[in-house]
């Protein structure tokens, strides 16, 4: 029996929020910044539904490094 997505709830949220704005995400902005501190609270690969936003805060990341002169890490 798999367990239960620990950011399942919030994933729900970003939908049901999406849907009532005819998709315009920046009205829903809070919900997607709820799913984000789910999604941080857990290790990597722990929560399917937060595959978009592990692959958005690594391509932060590289951008960031990028901008500082840091070579980009293999992963």
């Amino acid at each position: 029996m798999s367990q239960k997505d620990p950011c399942q709830k919030q994933a729900c949220e970003i939908q049901k929020c999406l849907q009532a704005n005819n998709y315009v995400e920046s009205k829903c902005e809070a919900v997607l910044q709820a799913m984000r501190r789910c999604c941080a609270r857990y290790p990597r690969g722990r929560s399917i539904c937060c595959s978009g936003f592990e692959k958005e805060e690594r391509e932060r990341e590289k951008l960031q490094a990028a901008s500082e002169g840091i070579p980009p890490t293999q992963q």
